[in-house]
Formats: C-alpha cells, sequence, structure tokens
C-alpha cells in the first residue's frame, strides 16, 4: 500500500494525513505543507503552532522524503585546515549557529591543509547532495572547489581568496590590521621592526605582509630582508624563524608575527632560551587568542571577529542558496573583508 503523501513526509504510529494535521493547527493543509518546505512567509506564529502539533503527535521529519520534495537536504558542508585549531573552530562555530537558525545541518571536514584531501572533502559534499559549501581553501589555486562551482553548488570562501576564482568570500581586513598594529609600534618609536609571515602563496599572508610594509613606507623606512621571515603559520616554524632572527648579529628590536599559532612558538623560544620578559625582545602578532598575550612578551595584538566572519560567511551562503544568481541576476561575487581591532597589552618599547 502507498503512504499517504503526509506519510511520506514523517514516519509515527499514528496514521494522521496532512489534513489531520492542519485540522489540529487551525490552519489550511497548504500552510503545513508550505511549513514543512521552510517557506520564509510563513509568520512565526504560525510555524510554532503547526510543530506544536507535531511535536505533540511524535512525528519526526524523513529528510530523505523532504529531500525529495523540496530538492533540499539541509545540509552544509564546511571544509577547514585544522578542526582543532581555535581559529577555526570558532570561525565554524559561527557558521553552525547561523545555519541552525535557518534549519540547517553543517557536516565538518578537516583537509589538513593537503589539496588532495581538500578534494575529497569536496566529493564528499557533492556526493552527500549539500545545499551549500564553505570553504578555508588550501591554497591560493582553486583545486577541488571547481568541481563544486562546476555543478552550480553555491560556495563561500573563508579567511582566505582564491585568485582567478569566482566566488563569494567573507574575511577579516588583513592588511588594514598588519598596517595598525605595525604602524603603532613604528609611531612608538621602535626602527627595527621585525616581521614573520606565513606562507605567501596564501592571499591572507600576503595581505598582512602588505600592510607591515604599507606601514614601513608611512614611516619612510623600507623593508630590511635581514629581519623579514616567511614561514607557514604552524607553530614550529615561529620557534625556528624567532630563532633565526635572535641569533644574529643585531636583531630587530620587536618582531610582528603574522598569526597566532607562530606567535605561540615565538614565544616558546624565547621562553626555552630564558629571555626575560620585563627586559624584551618583544613581539606582537595577528589574532587575540589564548594566553599568549598573558605571558610578558606581547605588546600588541589584532583581533579578528573570527565567529561573526563564520556568521557572515552563513548569512551569505544561505543567500546564494535561496537566489544563485542574487539580485542583479548575475554571479558577481561578493568579497566581505571585516574590520579588526587593535588590542593593547603594554608599552611597545
Amino acid at each position: 500500500m502507498l503512504a499517504s503523501p503526509a506519510q511520506s513526509l514523517y514516519t509515527s504510529a499514528m496514521p494522521l494525513t496532512l489534513k489531520d494535521i492542519a485540522h489540529m493547527a487551525g490552519v489550511s493543509a497548504s500552510t503545513v505543507s508550505r511549513v514543512l518546505s521552510r517557506d520564509p512567509r510563513i509568520s512565526d506564529t504560525t510555524v510554532n503552532r503547526v510543530n506544536a502539533v507535531l511535536q505533540k503527535t511524535g512525528y519526526r521529519m524523513n529528510s530523505v522524503a523532504r529531500s525529495l520534495k523540496t530538492n533540499r537536504t539541509l545540509t552544509v558542508g564546511f571544509s577547514a585546515p585544522d578542526i582543532a585549531n581555535d581559529f577555526f573552530m570558532t570561525l565554524a562555530l559561527g557558521v553552525e549557529s547561523r545555519l541552525s537558525e535557518a534549519g540547517y545541518s553543517l557536516i565538518i571536514c578537516n583537509n589538513s591543509e593537503n589539496q588532495a584531501r581538500e578534494r575529497r572533502n569536496i566529493q564528499l559534499f557533492l556526493q552527500k547532495c549539500v545545499d551549500g559549501i564553505i570553504c578555508i581553501p588550501v591554497s591560493g589555486r582553486g583545486g577541488g572547489l571547481a568541481a563544486a562551482r562546476d555543478e552550480g553548488v553555491p560556495l563561500v570562501l573563508v579567511d582566505r581568496l582564491i585568485e582567478d576564482f569566482s566566488c563569494d568570500a567573507v574575511l577579516a581586513d588583513n592588511t588594514a590590521g598588519s598596517f595598525g598594529a605595525s604602524d603603532y609600534l613604528l609611531s612608538s618609536g621602535i626602527r627595527r621592526l621585525g616581521f614573520i609571515g606565513g606562507d605567501m602563496a596564501l592571499t591572507s599572508a600576503r595581505e598582512r605582509y602588505t600592510g607591515y610594509e604599507k606601514a614601513l613606507e608611512k614611516q619612510g623606512l623600507k623593508p630590511d630582508r635581514k629581519i623579514i621571515r616567511f614561514g607557514d603559520f604552524h607553530m614550529e616554524s615561529g620557534y625556528q624563524l624567532m630563532k633565526s632572527l635572535m641569533d644574529l648579529k643585531e636583531p630587530p628590536e620587536h618582531v610582528f608575527i603574522a598569526n597566532h599559532y607562530m606567535s605561540i612558538g615565538a614565544v616558546k623560544y624565547l621562553m626555552d632560551v630564558r629571555y626575560n620578559p620585563a627586559s624584551g625582545p618583544y613581539i606582537s602578532n595577528f589574532d587575540d587568542m589564548g594566553i599568549i598575550p598573558y605571558l610578558g612578551f606581547t605588546r600588541v595584538t589584532v583581533a579578528q571577529p573570527m565567529e561573526e566572519i563564520g556568521r557572515q560567511a552563513a548569512e551569505l551562503l544561505l543567500k546564494r542558496i535561496k537566489d544563485p544568481a542574487g539580485e542583479t541576476g548575475t554571479l558577481q561575487p561578493e568579497i566581505r573583508r571585516l574590520p579588526t581591532a587593535l588590542h593593547v597589552h603594554g608599552t611597545a618599547d
């Protein structure tokens, strides 16, 4: 015997129909259908009334049947370099918070900064028929993300951009944040301001270095390559690069570090060789997380609105899911750069 339309959407021991639910909720059957399809035109009062009846009768949503009816799975894929990283997990919390409000579930996959894993993640999302994908890309190249775009799946990048890849994105204003911190330090009288940056294949790394260069230019200074280092945004990289700077015959007075994890490595080196926090050397860094600012070596940090970046990425994705071509009828990408905040933890010199 074929199931009724209501039974195909919900499973229950009670053989109720769509009309039964409508009668109990005091609305029409078509209104119940719209509530089940999450039609945004239905008022919250009506949605709550229908949902109360569904809960009372013990009905459970059958997601497979719903996806067949609405052509939506109400799931979103999120691919991040390291889900154990505080920065990326805070982003994910922001994403999940906004998606949950809209009735969506989030599938999180770790790509370990590996392009092959990123491609597998994207293929998994496509196999799961997700309604959209949010990704912190492994590199400045499109890689596996092109497959999602080619299939017309809405895609939003977070934290990093991909050159020559038309796509929505939400990230911090890296250049302005790095400029603000570097300019503050240079204006305090520091002249030998060292720099430890990330992989320059990443747009975020390049933008933060650009901010540092612009601050030097404002002060009439030129970059001194002897006190500039580039690594990979990881702790061990920060440790080794800080060591190489401190081993110089004339080490920098102060070092600006382009992310949190490299600053952990740098401070670990300073503690291992028993530098005194009271006399320096000192560091400042992009990101404002954990206990590093409170160990005595840090003077200035650049705080990113991590959770808000995640929320806005989810908001932008939901907008694309609802209206893929946008109000203009084109796929013109939207890039949102959110302002950072400068936190001063002590005198810069």
